[in-house]
């Protein structure tokens, strides 16, 4: 069964849809997730919207200027168009966190403003990363939320917002947990393996 209109998949960006290569813009390092290309076209033939939410503080720290996300951005859609997929945006905060903004996660700031941008529901909207910020944000938001367990988080702070309602390892099994029994993906044949915790809006940055 298809989402209701207004449904979106926000998207971690490093670590979750690529490959972590950490302040990495040189498009040709950029390599899909497995698995990632084949879970979005499903998720996108079911009718949500594919929206990019990423922190990118090597801007605040001189590393790279916001203008060479861009080619970052085509080489991922490029890459995405070989299984029929086109991401609807980007959002990406440029701050570090000692700028106190609301947009970099776990704030919601950018997953706020994309559901102004984009007319989103977030009660049936997704947020999907690897690391609890990525929970944090989506919860606080108002999403549901998968966390993309492939070994990135390493603190598992605990927190009201930072607890996923799955826990996957894999972009088929997110895909099954979103799209329940649609297209061939079973909700059932993934349990919520949460992993328990070891030990408003402000300037995000769009493009299209």
């Amino acid at each position: 069964m298809a989402v209701e209109v207004g449904g979106a998949v926000f998207i971690d960006k490093d670590g979750t849809l690529i490959r972590d290569v950490p302040y990495n813009v040189d498009p040709r390092h950029i390599q899909l997730m497995p698995g990632a290309g084949v879970a979005l076209r499903h998720l996108k033939n079911e009718g949500y919207k594919l929206i990019v939410i990423s922190n990118q503080p090597g801007i605040a720290r001189n590393l790279f200027k916001e203008n060479d996300l861009l080619p970052v951005n085509v080489q991922i859609q490029t890459l995405l168009a070989a299984y029929g997929v086109k991401l609807d945006a980007f959002y990406y905060c440029p701050h570090e966190l000692s700028d106190g903004c609301g947009c970099r996660k776990p704030m919601p700031g950018m997953i706020l403003r994309a559901t102004k941008d984009h007319s989103i529901e977030p009660r049936i909207s997704w947020m999907i990363g690897d690391i609890l910020h990525d929970i944090e944000a989506g919860n606080r938001a108002g999403c549901r939320t998968v966390h993309f367990d492939d070994g990135n988080e390493t603190e598992w702070v605990k927190g009201a917002y930072r607890q996923p309602e799955y826990s996957v390892e894999a972009w088929t099994e997110a895909a099954q947990v979103i799209c329940g029994p649609a297209t061939g993906f079973v909700k059932s044949d993934v349990t919520n393996r949460i992993h328990p915790p070891k030990n408003e809006e402000a300037c995000p940055t769009s493009t299209t």
